[in-house]
């Protein structure tokens, strides 16, 4: 057999035979299995049926796909512990708002192993140490004086006045606020009754009012009608706007109160009054006023009594005292 004739005859590939090879060669070197995208409808819609806010769903979305799109992540068996470091390691942010996007992968990937699609979970040792900032509560003083400031011949300051004593007095959240219906107040047996879908943690709660600001919110609840009947709005909240809408209509837990009490801060010269302040302030002063932990935890919703500890911003000097009472 001729030489041409091996090169053109028997041993001669053509270049169709050869881009099949090429193409095989490239789809068993592409990753298969689980879609990225397809996991993540699943996982957020287990999670919208399990009661998950929206917002914290649209949170986990945004950060999940930035992972995914720093790591040009396709299916889920492409994942391990070198995308989660690389994810890591390319967020230029501070550690605190890192170790939050750390948390919020590793929950996705605990809803993609809880679903059978990886096998180990391989991200639970990874740590983001920060240095715990312990936040003030605000100053009884400063909320007595704030509330003596206010206009409170104003629907808004009036309003305003009304917010701050209610957060004071039961320790909700601004978010929770905001939510808060005209059926949540029982004004004849002084309780502010919040059912789950108010609350964080999803769970019936029940607070104590003075009839102090039992009168207040029955004010401010007529006061309410009149802005709604001008502004032709329809809804039950106790705390809404100037044209009588819901302050939670945006994402944002930035509503119209908070924005007001950072207004406040400035306008009168008083360093720390923010909702969470306030929210502090309270569980602080029922634990001078005798209450348990256990007894604060309950109220301010938590379900873990360290998350309750460091709200009390208890210093080294207060619990030797209170201890000794104990020997």
């Amino acid at each position: 057999m001729s030489n041409r004739k091996r090169k053109h005859g028997i041993f001669a590939v053509s270049n169709e035979a050869v881009e099949m090879i090429q193409t095989e060669e490239i789809q068993q070197q592409k990753p298969t299995g689980k879609p990225i995208a397809e996991a993540l409808d699943t996982v957020f819609n287990q999670m919208k049926v399990a009661g998950n806010r929206p917002r914290t769903i649209e949170s986990y979305s945004y950060i999940f796909k930035q992972f995914m799109q720093m790591n040009d992540i396709e299916y889920v068996e492409q994942i391990n512990i070198d995308s989660i470091y690389n994810y890591l390691g390319s967020l230029d942010v501070s550690q605190r708002t890192k170790l939050i996007r750390l948390k919020s992968t590793k929950a996705v990937l605990s809803k993609f192993h809880n679903n059978g699609w990886i096998k180990d979970r391989f991200w639970s040792n990874i740590q983001i140490k920060i240095d715990k900032e312990v936040k003030k509560g605000a100053k009884e003083t400063d909320i007595d004086r704030l509330l003596q400031l206010i206009d409170k011949t104003t629907f808004i300051g009036f309003r305003d006045a009304c917010a701050v004593t209610l957060m004071y007095k039961t320790g909700i959240r601004i978010r929770t606020l905001g939510e808060v219906r005209e059926r949540h107040i029982d004004f004849e047996n002084l309780y502010l009754n919040l059912d789950g879908s108010t609350l964080k943690n999803h769970k019936f709660l029940k607070l104590p009012i003075t009839q102090e600001l039992a009168d207040m919110l029955q004010m401010l609840v007529k006061l309410n009608r009149g802005i709604r009947e001008y502004y032709d709005t329809d809804n039950s909240h106790v705390f809404i706007t100037q044209n009588g809408l819901s302050m939670n209509s945006s994402k944002s837990s930035n509503n119209a109160i908070s924005k007001q009490l950072s207004k406040y801060s400035k306008r009168f010269g008083l360093e720390n009054i923010n909702a969470h302040a306030i929210r502090r302030a309270y569980a602080k002063s029922l634990l001078e006023k005798g209450a348990s932990i256990a007894i604060i935890s309950k109220a301010l919703g938590h379900s873990d009594l360290a998350v309750t500890t460091q709200y009390l911003d208890l210093d080294v000097e207060e619990v030797a005292r209170d201890l000794r009472e104990y020997l």
